[in-house]
């Protein structure tokens, strides 16, 4: 069975812009998507933040729309909108019924090219993003999450924060933000993407002017991240649970074991039926949850499994995690693991597109991050090719890949054995 009926079609506009769309003819809606080619990691440290810091002013009005306008025009014809910050790319999103299709432009486009960006608004932001710094440090399993970052990517953008630091967000000012914003959010570090009940011609002449006055832009130049790692970070709380994150270093964005890898992910603690969530909830009842998942960045990709468990129970979880990931390496995964894995991720590339919001943002990202419009069925023949040797590579790959364990609970440092856990003499 293949996805239904759907024409994707991409271009460069003369201004610049990247534009892709998908046109869904079973749908009376159409999401749309700014896509700027810059995140958390593209950004000085003195700056730290920045590209989230325009994620919540953008929205805040333009020179010709107040914020409440914006509000009131989206209410009125029950749209929605929203916006996200990642570290290697931001983006802004609506989504509506497709005869309002122009408004949504028209919204998007004035905040991408006419931001008001104010002296009060920046303030009031400041306030807001400091809060949401405090609540994410507060709660444990983000403050594990962003720890373990740290941890696999020292002294590098990729191990930073995207919400930045207390300090970097107090010391911005609204002429910084301007700079940034200047520099980097221009057509040609700029993707459109737009699917549901829509023509590509339309939009393509609808934003032909857009953009005019502020031409040019490329994607920001990246320094690789060095091969050293924290091996263990133990953040003592008073918490009735042990949070914790074991990070692998793995396949970037690009790399052609991020197929097989994304195969293993599912074995390993993907799924209901993987070998983690298996032996450690199922089997032990030793964790409510426990999964696994790989990102790939530009240059360099993670794979990391999270678990909250108990204190006392938090070695005998990590001993099974650690071995098996060493059984994956040396035994291999089963025909019937592997043929589970496959349909979980072929099913889930199928039901996404269900969704004129997910196929907005698959086309979006592909774009923006791989220069193409994937096809579903491009994505799935990838995924099919997959077979028992790739991924036993992958996996003896990801046993030997640099490590770190992030830890958030009521202990120390010296409650881990580095060297049981694969984390000693793996950082330089």
């Amino acid at each position: 069975m293949t996805p239904r009926a759907s024409s994707i079609h991409s271009e460069r506009l003369a201004s610049g812009v990247r534009l892709a769309t998908e046109t869904m003819s079973d749908v009376r809606s159409v999401a749309i998507g700014f896509w700027v080619g810059t995140g958390s990691r593209d950004e000085p440290e003195p700056l730290a933040g920045a590209s989230h810091f325009l994620e919540h002013l953008l929205f805040k009005g333009t020179l010709a729309r107040s914020v409440a306008s914006i509000a009131e025009s989206l209410d009125e014809v029950g749209g929605d909108c929203n916006a996200f910050t990642t570290k290697e790319y931001t983006a802004f999103y609506v989504r509506l019924l497709s005869e309002h299709l122009h408004l949504g432009l028209d919204i998007l486009g004035d905040i991408m090219e006419d931001p008001a960006l104010s002296e009060h608004d920046v303030e009031a932001e400041r306030t807001v993003i400091l809060d949401e710094i405090l609540m994410h440090a507060d709660e444990p399993a983000d403050l594990v999450g962003e720890t373990a970052m740290a941890a696999l990517f020292p002294n590098h953008p990729l191990g930073r924060d995207t919400l930045g630091t207390q300090e970097s967000v107090r010391e911005i000012s609204a002429a910084d933000i301007r700079r940034f914003f200047e520099e980097h959010y221009r057509p040609g570090n700029m993707v459109v993407s737009v699917a549901g009940d829509c023509r590509h011609e339309e939009i393509a002449a609808a934003l032909q002017g857009r953009f005019a006055a502020r031409p040019g832009g490329t994607a920001p130049s990246r320094l690789p991240a060095g091969p050293d790692v924290t091996p263990l970070v133990v953040v003592r709380r008073p918490t009735e649970q042990a949070h914790l994150v074991l990070s692998m270093r793995s396949a970037s964005r690009f790399d052609e074991a991020r197929w097989p890898l994304a195969v293993l992910n599912v074995v390993l603690g993907g799924g209901l039926s993987s070998r983690l969530f298996q032996k450690v909830r199922e089997q032990r009842g030793l964790a409510y949850s426990i999964w696994s998942e790989r990102t790939g960045f530009f240059d360099a990709g993670c794979t990391t499994v999270s678990v909250g468990t108990a204190p006392e129970h938090a070695g005998e979880v990590l001993r099974i995690v650690t071995g098996e990931i060493e059984d994956l390496a040396s035994q291999g995964v089963t025909l019937r693991e592997l043929d589970v894995a496959k349909g979980n991720l072929r099913s889930e590339t199928l039901l996404s597109c269900e969704d004129s919001g997910a196929r907005m943002s698959r086309l979006g990202t592909s774009v923006l991050l791989y220069g193409v419009a994937w096809t579903i069925d491009e994505v799935l023949a990838h995924i099919d090719a997959v077979d028992v040797d790739a991924v036993s590579e992958v996996a003896q790959a990801l046993a030997v890949a640099p490590r770190t364990l992030a830890a958030v609970g009521p202990f120390d440092a010296d409650a881990f054995d580095g060297a049981a856990l694969g984390l000693a003499g793996r950082a330089a």
